[in-house]
């Protein structure tokens, strides 16, 4: 069909693997619907897939990073990588988490995808920050180490307790455990603040143990 050949050039023009519907139809004039008929005509043959409602990839032979999709998935509102994932990203942990978690102000919502899905937590206002954008070659969002940890343990506080069960942290520098403790102190809510501190200072008294075992065996 002739819209799928069109389609097709303006994916390439794109010189990106993850697009939009959205985006091809403004690219190329074409309503969403007419736009919609000719990706689910090439995912039927295997030239894109379909990611999510309106994203989609192109099938190449090269691997898709999960966090390519953040941009698409999240236009009207600001999220950031942080919690398990970042602390995996950061090599803090070494377990692979099995979805990839956000920190946001709104409510908590999962997202499936095809290739992965996406647990966003909600955040006080008060606490969303600390975060900068990604050093590697995906551009997101993503917390500082220090304050991955500390959003952590805020979950940990609301009865979310594998948020703060931990087999084995890497807390070696560039970590900074005065910057991590900082962090913890300024949850919002006194009670949970507490409740956060004293089981930042088990993990951290846990993890100087094991240091200690490290070196004089």
């Amino acid at each position: 069909m002739q819209e799928s050949r069109i389609t097709i050039e303006y994916i390439k023009m794109l010189k990106r693997p993850v697009f939009t519907t959205r985006e091809i139809s403004d690219m190329s004039g074409k309503s969403m619907s007419v736009v919609t008929q000719a990706l689910n005509y090439l995912g039927k043959h295997n030239v894109v897939k379909k990611l999510y409602r309106g994203v989609w990839m192109e099938v190449t032979d090269k691997l898709i990073s999960p966090y390519m999709l953040l941009p698409h998935l999240f236009k009207s509102t600001r999220v950031y990588v942080s919690f398990l994932s970042a602390l995996h990203l950061y090599d803090i942990i070494e377990q692979i988490p099995q979805t990839i978690t956000l920190a946001s102000t709104l409510h908590s919502r999962n997202i499936k995808t095809t290739i992965s899905t996406f647990v966003v937590h909600q955040l006080s206002p008060e606490f969303f920050s600390g975060f900068d954008w990604y050093k590697g070659a995906d551009k997101f969002l993503i917390a500082k180490p220090e304050k991955a940890l500390a959003d952590c343990l805020y979950l940990f506080t609301r009865k979310k307790k594998q948020y703060g069960y931990f087999p084995e942290l890497n807390l070696r520098s560039p970590f900074s455990i005065k910057k991590a403790r900082e962090w913890v102190q300024k949850i919002p809510d006194k009670k949970a603040r507490l409740h956060a501190m004293d089981k930042f200072e088990e993990l951290i008294g846990k993890w100087q143990e094991r240091q200690r075992e490290e070196v004089f065996g």
